[in-house]
């Protein structure tokens, strides 16, 4: 069936739904025949699923560690390049990973298909595939809006489709979907492990994989079969009780955990969800709240296998996967004395829907309490625009939900009092609430169905409805809702929910509206309230996979040519960082001192910038005017931290640094720091690093790519 599904992927929908309905009929296996069998990845991928190899890699380690395991760890370990020999301590070893797959998104992947290009390799290692999302802006609507997107990103998207079919990596053109939800949909698989270059790629944990967001460059280790290089996390457990009802949705869940770590508290931790509620939560509820995890600082998030994943498979057209991971449950859920260096429990049956924000997604509003902590913060009241969808929040069961509370306003003569925007995640869940009416219920309502990418959730967002500077209140479905996050305007007070409330709020156009207890007036002048949200988890006639808006690689690409215009604005070809003197770093000059809350959108905002993500001269006027420390050791720098965080307020921004002792740079040594304060005085201090070897060998060679091509050529 597998070989079946290879020959005739590309034929067109109809074919694929013929497809479907054949593996409809045709797989039911025993679970002995299942697990002997050899099943790809996905429909798209020849690589078979690795559950052998990492049954056999989790014999080996655990009989090392001599414990029960945690999801989490039986998925990393078993990824292990060396399982023996790999030395493993939570929150200090660095593993050596070999991930089965990587993602890249159409901003961060044209800078990592550049570097990929300049390593000198013919073809990646690992299946890989782009995505087109981040670069198509909302203004009117998703037809007009992707026709826009293709003409004015031509150049970088024929750049992205050229290097993909040249050096063997898939391509979903404009219009395919938000890069999480079409992972969800074909790649991802219970026991993953992937890496992609975007802070949300934990979505996938959804589905049980380990799914890591990334920078460029090790997306570039990985495709060029570098064992990846992760500090190992500790793991943070979240026990759920309960059951989810009425209001309560998944992402009620990740809202309610992000107020009690705080956007740093999942820092250097895997968060693995467990607990007899998680039954009760869709595969889709379970992507929610993995996406979000990317707020707490989480290195990924993860659920255990189940009936509710095994459901998604089959309902995706992946029985055979279903199948198989059904015989590999051992390696897919956690063990009964699994240890945790936290533990979180949440009751499902008393978690109260929540709205989190402004400015942060972990200020936790409880709905009850949302109307008072406005008035009393003097937070806009009036809510000017409302938006659902996005890749946290926009799965055929959240469309519908939110529908079946659309139809009975409806019902009452009531519409969306705001402008209220939706953004389907994939083509598939597009076509699909399209076919069942969804979509034109969500119209009649008032909405704008938008393009089937990132849009305002990113800033891609041509807001015309206040000027910037005013003071307003939007309210949303996405996941992030920093400063300026969503229009570019630092005024704007973004609230993150549930795509439920997001329409409940909507109808009634204030924040201090609560449906689970407060009445609407009808247009016949008699009050209701509105009922409880309910939908189908998954489409009853299957999913309309929409058009195909898929790119194969071509099984030899070398004849494939990529061009980059030497005066593009847009693209430019990488040339080598300087390698390490060898000398100290004397009397630097201080760029920038910052302090509080700084997170990728203070780094390097989205926005308008995206489009300049392919050309390192111009994306670096962008840094730090509104980075992770891996990358930064990837580029060959120095990430050092204060060893007395008090010597933080001794440097001021008119002070010369200088770096002493570097040629005697190693992992655990602290380095020597001297300050020249414009009066001349001098003062000395300790900084720390986190560089092991390997790191150290990227500095002096001035960047990871550098040391690449100095092992290639034997030195």
């Amino acid at each position: 069936m597998a070989h079946c599904m290879r020959v005739l992927h590309g034929q067109g929908s109809r074919t694929r739904t013929v497809l479907l309905e054949i593996q409809q009929r045709c797989f039911s296996v025993s679970p002995l025949a299942a697990a002997a069998a050899q099943v790809a990845m996905s429909k798209f991928d020849k690589a078979p699923l690795p559950y052998e190899k990492l049954t056999k890699n989790l014999e080996v380690v655990k009989k090392r560690l001599g414990r029960d395991m945690t999801l989490s760890e039986k998925v990393l370990y078993s990824h292990l390049d060396d399982p023996k020999g790999q030395d493993i301590e939570r929150g200090t070893s660095y593993l050596r990973l070999r991930p089965d797959r990587v993602a890249m998104q159409d901003a961060t992947a044209q800078m990592a298909m550049l570097q990929f290009i300049s390593s000198g390799l013919p073809r990646v290692a690992v299946p890989s595939t782009i995505h087109c999302d981040h670069l198509i802006e909302a203004q009117v609507g998703g037809v007009k809006d992707l026709a826009r997107a293709k003409d004015l990103n031509k150049e970088v998207y024929k750049f992205l489709e050229t290097a993909g079919a040249k050096y063997g990596v898939g391509f979903w053109k404009p219009g395919s979907g938000i890069i999480h939800q079409i992972i969800l949909e074909n790649y991802a698989f219970p026991g993953l492990l992937m890496i992609g270059t975007d802070s949300h790629t934990p979505n996938g944990g959804g589905l049980g994989g380990l799914c890591i967001g990334v920078g460029g460059a090790d997306a570039v280790d990985v495709m060029a079969d570098i064992p990846w290089e992760l500090k190992c996390p500790k793991v943070i457990g979240v026990k759920l009780t309960g059951q989810l009802k009425g209001w309560t949705s998944p992402k009620d869940v990740i809202l309610k955990v992000a107020g009690i770590l705080t956007v740093k508290g999942g820092t250097g931790a895997i968060v693995e969800y467990h607990g007899p509620g998680v039954d009760s939560i869709s595969c889709t509820g379970m992507a929610t709240i993995c996406n979000m995890g990317a707020e707490i600082g989480a290195t990924t998030s993860v659920f255990p296998y189940n009936s509710r994943m095994e459901a998604y498979l089959k309902s995706t057209g992946r029985h055979d996967i279903a199948a198989k991971a059904n015989s590999f449950k051992h390696l897919l859920t956690p063990d009964s004395k699994a240890p945790y260096d936290q533990l979180i429990e949440i009751d499902l049956s008393t978690l109260e829907p929540h709205v989190n924000g402004p400015f942060t997604p972990d200020l936790a509003n409880p709905i009850s309490k949302l109307g008072e902590a406005a008035k009393k913060n003097n937070w806009p009241v009036d809510i000017r625009v409302g938006l659902i969808g996005s890749c946290t929040n926009s799965s055929y069961e959240d469309m519908g939900r939110c529908a079946s509370i659309v139809k009975e306003a409806l019902g009452h003569g009531l519409k969306s009092k705001i402008p209220f925007n939706v953004t389907p995640g994939s083509e598939q869940v597009r076509a699909t609430i399209e076919r069942d009416g969804i979509a034109q219920t969500l119209r009649d309502f008032g909405g704008t169905v938008l393009a089937n990418a990132c849009g305002p959730c990113i800033g891609q967002w041509d807001r015309q409805d206040v000027k910037k500077g005013e003071k307003n209140t939007i309210v949303t479905s996405y996941n992030r809702n920093f400063t300026g996050r969503n229009d570019a305007n630092p005024a704007t007070h973004c609230f993150v929910t549930s795509p439920e409330l997001v329409t409940a709020l909507s109808i009634a156009g204030r924040l201090d509206f609560n449906p689970l207890s407060d009445e609407l007036t009808g247009k016949d002048g008699k009050k209701f309230k509105l009922s409880d949200p309910f939908a189908d988890e998954l489409p009853a006639k299957g999913f309309d996979p929409g058009q195909d808006t898929y790119q194969h690689p071509p099984a030899d690409g070398s004849k494939v040519a990529v061009d980059v215009s030497p005066t593009s604005d847009r693209l430019q070809l990488l040339e080598p960082f300087d390698k390490w003197d060898g000398k100290d770093l004397n009397e630097m000059t201080i760029l920038i001192k910052v302090k509080g809350k700084c997170t990728t959108d203070h780094i390097s905002a989205a926005g308008p910038w995206l489009k300049y993500r392919g050309h390192l001269d111009n994306i670096s006027n962008n840094m730090f005017i509104t980075i992770h420390e891996t990358n930064l050791k990837k580029q060959g720098m120095l990430p050092l931290t204060f060893a007395n965080p008090a010597d933080y307020d001794k440097i001021q921004p008119s002070d010369k640094i200088s770096l002493l002792g570097l040629k005697d740079l190693a992992p655990g040594k602290q380095v020597d720091c001297e300050i020249k304060h414009k009066d001349g005085s001098v003062e000395r201090i300790k900084l720390n690093h986190s560089l092991n070897e390997q790191q150290i060998s990227w500095f002096k060679a001035g960047s990871a790519l550098n040391r690449m091509k100095e092992i290639a050529a034997g030195k």
